[in-house]
């Protein structure tokens, strides 16, 4: 990664703040690109360089590419909310599927040599078997905007892989967590919950979504040291599922989070939390990045979880003061 130039679409996100960092620590020149400002990243001395960017407008898309002189791209910028994506499904995929194809597009014109990291989701594939773990020749049927949307834009990168000769790598990222997570996602919401229940308030109920789900976990650190590793071993043309190959139940992760909590907590399904449609169970199979690049989950969710909760303590405590 040393001296490598390495463009970073949605750098100031959940994912993208921990990304900069990894390839900054590992030798990069980081360059970032999105919507806002990015002052606290540059800052932070892990961002070299930053370019104000729609990702929806190809003209700005190709500009960014061309100016950023890049030898590897990775993109996360999107619409990263399965729940959202029902509110506003148009807006997802011009987000996702058509910021793709002008990324896509952009590099083949500007970037040919370029390698390019496309990050994905697990929610393409849609509801799997009960027990066992997804590969990735499984069949995609999403039941989201969101899963669609996404599952165009992987359609989208395996094209200009296969057809314009691109060096694109594809992850179907299954569920992480960890510091720095919003509460539009499960867990971080819980434990924002159970923060302000110990800080005394409002009355002492978690309110929930459907937790009768199985997902694949992983902590955003071991997370981000997987896309370090797919840009430098990972194949052309190949997908990759990121994930841990086990299964977590989200009710146990909130029993544990009861548990952990310094106060007595009720539970109650709130209905305005259910989405629309759901997965009840989804565990991927890891063989394929643990065989290419010898990559594979350390950390646990235990802890990660911990630490968000953690996390949220502090920031009610901030505020309160």
């Amino acid at each position: 990664m040393r001296g490598l130039r390495v463009l970073v679409t949605g750098p100031d996100g959940f994912v993208g703040r921990h990304l900069i960092r990894e390839l900054h620590a590992a030798g990069a020149v980081t360059l970032g690109a999105g919507v806002g400002d990015a002052d606290d990243l540059q800052a932070s001395g892990n961002l070299a360089e930053w370019q104000r960017c729609d990702i929806t407008d190809a003209g700005s898309v190709r500009s960014m590419v061309a100016l950023a002189r890049a030898d590897a791209i990775v993109h996360l910028a999107g619409q990263a909310s399965a729940t959202s994506s029902f509110a506003d499904p148009i807006a997802t995929f011009r987000a996702n599927a058509l910021g793709t194809m002008h990324l896509l597009e952009a590099a083949w014109l500007e970037a040919p040599r370029a390698r390019l990291l496309v990050i994905g989701t697990s929610e393409i594939y849609g509801p799997q078997p009960p027990g066992t773990r997804t590969p990735e020749d499984a069949r995609l049927r999403p039941v989201s905007p969101y899963g669609l949307s996404k599952a165009a834009a992987d359609a989208a990168a395996d094209f200009y892989a296969r057809v314009r000769g691109l060096q694109v790598i594809r992850t179907r990222s299954f569920g992480h967590l960890g510091p720095g997570q919003d509460e539009r996602f499960a867990i971080p919401e819980f434990a924002r919950q159970i923060a302000a229940i110990e800080a005394g308030e409002g009355e002492p109920v978690l309110r929930v979504g459907n937790l009768e789900v199985t997902r694949d976990l992983t902590d955003v650190r071991d997370v981000v040291a997987a896309y370090l590793a797919l840009l430098e071993r990972g194949r052309p043309g190949a997908a990759y599922n990121v994930c841990r190959g086990e299964g977590v139940e989200l009710s146990s992760i909130v029993r544990f989070l009861c548990e952990k909590s310094r106060r007595p907590v009720r539970i109650e399904v709130d209905r305005k939390r259910l989405r629309p449609a759901d997965l009840p169970y989804l565990v991927g199979d890891p063989a394929a990045i643990q065989n290419d690049t010898g990559w594979g989950a350390t950390r646990s969710v235990e802890a990660a979880v911990l630490e968000v909760l953690e996390e949220w303590r502090q920031r009610l405590a901030k505020r309160a003061s």
